[in-house]
Parts: structure tokens; C-alpha cells; sequence
């Protein structure tokens, strides 16, 4: 008899320990590439980066629901196959078929990034999200509004129980799970970097364009990121919004025009360029270093008071370099692409 409630209190021990282990989130790494600085700041110290949370994060990336009337997602304005960008619109479309006052940049690579949007108003990714969802412009809403319509979702419930280890929905783990997914938006496989591994070569064209931009380009576009990080005045003038970009955030007049480097990595599908999305071709945005600089701005960044000089020939050299930083394994990723629906 006494073996019998052993066995039976063994066996309860067993299948309790069981189910606690099946309701801790299983661990994924950060991998950063080989060649790659670690980033400054590590984003999931205090986050730590789970399945269950990647994937609560994707859901909330691609859900609707998040916006005031239902249809703007995160993802209308950062589509997978234009690297996580706004595909041809220059100002981004909001709820209502509205417009925002500028191009939405692409999401890759952002566990780099120290500093957020284009005037880097935003100094953490995990409340990046709270200004375009409550921006009345962008997605309209309120965050007790969204709390309320995730909580009437089953499967949210279900998500953030083994995302967190129980039901609660909170803005907070909202911020998390979409910071686990966005966070991990990590692009290191386009041809250049093949050839940086020794996996392949550059054409002739390639190569000549790649020396033209290492003399022209790599001081704001620093590799293996293609970005410094860092807010230029890079010579545009002031639109018909009177966007003055980071001094609307410091106040300072020394920061008049200036807009953070965007990284070039998949450049090739990011158009259109600049803060407010005025330039289309990578042809065009070339001819702005070259010939369409407003040299009279006297906070112009200094590696800019003398344009670019290069020939039409190396033009279309440096473009074919450019096209070199199209990852197509990333915008092809579907651990990155939407659940498909099953009808």
C-alpha cells in the first residue's frame, strides 16, 4: 500500500514538474554576425528574448487592431519586401487614409540603434511603438482603447500566458513582445556581405563602386552597418512642412535640418529617400551630393562643404555597389512574414 501512494505521489511530482517546465518560454540567442560590434546598448538585458515572445511580438506587428479603425498595422508603414520600409509613398499613409509628416525608415538592423526616427525623438526600442499608435495621424489610438480589444482576443490570452507565464495583458509586455520581434529584424546576408565572408566576388562594376564609395560615402555610411548612427545636415532644404528634424527635439539652432543617417543596407528597395521621401531613384539621390547641396546652410555637416565629384560612369558604378546591399534572404524570411490564414 505504502508503494502504491509513493508511486502515485511520485507521479504527481513528475507531471507537476512537467507542466512548470512546459510553461517556461524557451530561449533564443541574439546572434550578431561575424564581424559585427556588439551593439551599444543591449536591448534584451531586460527583456530576455524568447520563441513565445518573438512570436507575440510578430502577431502585434501585423495586427490591425493596434490602430484606431482596425487596418493600419505596424506593418502598413514597414513592409517585409521593401526591407521593413514604406514602399513608394513618401509620406506614410495613418488611419482614415491619412498622411504622416514623414517617410517611415526601415526597421533592420535597429538593435544598433541608441536613437529612434529620423529626428530621434525615441531614445528606447520598447517605447518606439507608443508614437505611432497613439499619433493621431498614424494609427489613432489610445493604449487602454488596444488593451481592451487585445483582452477580448482568445488567442492573445493564450500568447501572452506562455510569452510572461500567465494571462495578464499589459502595455508593458505589449511593448516587449513587439520589441522581441523587431529587435531581431536582422539583415547580414546580401551579396557584399558573401563577398566579405569569402563567399563570393564582386563584379568589375561592383568593385569600382565599392572604392568610389569608400572614398565618398563610408564616413555617415560606416560598414559593416551602413550608418554612424549619427544626425547630419545633409544639405536638403526646408520642405513645405518646416521639418526641422532634430532641433525639434534639442531646441537647439545648431541642429536645424539635421536628420539621422539612414543605414543603405537594402537601399536598392527603401525608396523613396530622405526624411519626407522626396527623392526617388538612387540616381537622383547621388545628384543631390553632387550638384543639389545647399552649400549656404552654415550648420552644413563639414564632409559635405565640398560635393561629391564623380563621373557618370562611376555614378552608375557606385548604384551597382548599392545594389549589392540587397539582402533577399531577409525579405524572403518567413519566420519575419505574417501567419498565413487558413480559410
Amino acid at each position: 500500500m505504502k508503494k502504491n501512494i509513493i508511486i502515485l505521489f511520485l507521479l504527481g511530482f513528475i507531471s507537476s514538474a512537467a507542466l512548470i517546465i512546459e510553461k517556461q518560454p524557451t530561449p533564443i540567442p541574439f546572434v550578431i554576425p561575424k564581424g559585427w560590434p556588439k551593439p551599444t546598448t543591449d536591448i534584451f538585458l531586460n527583456n530576455k528574448l524568447t520563441e513565445e515572445g518573438f512570436q507575440l511580438g510578430k502577431k502585434l506587428f501585423y495586427d490591425g487592431n493596434l490602430s484606431k479603425d482596425g487596418n493600419v498595422s505596424c506593418a502598413s508603414c514597414h513592409q517585409q519586401f521593401s526591407a521593413f520600409s514604406n514602399y513608394d509613398h513618401d509620406f506614410s499613409h495613418g488611419i482614415n487614409n491619412g498622411f504622416t509628416k514623414r517617410n517611415a525608415p526601415s526597421l533592420v538592423n535597429i538593435a544598433w540603434m541608441n536613437k529612434l526616427h529620423w529626428d530621434g525623438a525615441i531614445n528606447h526600442i520598447e517605447v518606439q511603438p507608443l508614437a505611432p499608435i497613439t499619433a493621431p495621424n498614424e494609427m489613432g489610438e489610445t493604449l487602454e482603447s488596444v488593451l481592451l480589444k487585445l483582452q477580448k482576443d482568445t488567442s492573445y490570452h493564450r500568447m501572452f500566458k506562455v510569452a510572461f507565464g500567465d494571462a495578464t495583458i499589459t502595455s508593458q509586455r505589449m511593448l516587449k513582445a513587439l520589441a522581441q520581434f523587431t529587435g531581431s529584424l536582422v539583415s547580414s546576408n546580401s551579396k557584399y556581405d558573401k563577398v566579405i565572408r569569402g563567399e563570393a566576388k564582386f563584379t568589375d562594376y561592383e568593385l569600382r563602386g565599392y572604392e568610389i564609395f569608400k572614398s565618398n560615402c563610408a564616413s555617415c555610411h560606416k560598414e559593416p552597418l551602413f550608418t554612424d548612427n549619427t544626425f547630419r545636415n545633409n544639405g536638403q532644404q526646408l520642405n513645405k512642412l518646416k521639418d526641422i528634424g532634430l532641433q525639434k527635439i534639442t531646441l537647439r539652432k545648431e541642429d536645424s535640418l539635421k536628420f539621422k543617417v539612414p543605414t543603405l543596407r537594402n537601399v536598392q528597395l527603401t525608396f523613396p529617400y530622405m526624411h519626407d521621401g522626396h527623392i526617388y531613384s538612387l540616381f537622383k539621390v547621388i545628384d543631390h551630393y553632387t550638384t543639389g547641396i545647399d552649400t549656404s546652410q552654415s550648420n552644413l555637416d563639414k564632409s559635405l562643404k565640398r560635393k561629391i565629384n564623380i563621373s557618370a560612369k562611376e555614378k552608375y558604378n557606385l548604384v551597382y555597389f548599392l545594389y549589392t546591399l540587397t539582402d533577399s534572404s531577409f525579405i524572403k524570411n518567413p519566420r519575419f512574414a505574417p501567419e498565413k490564414k487558413i480559410n
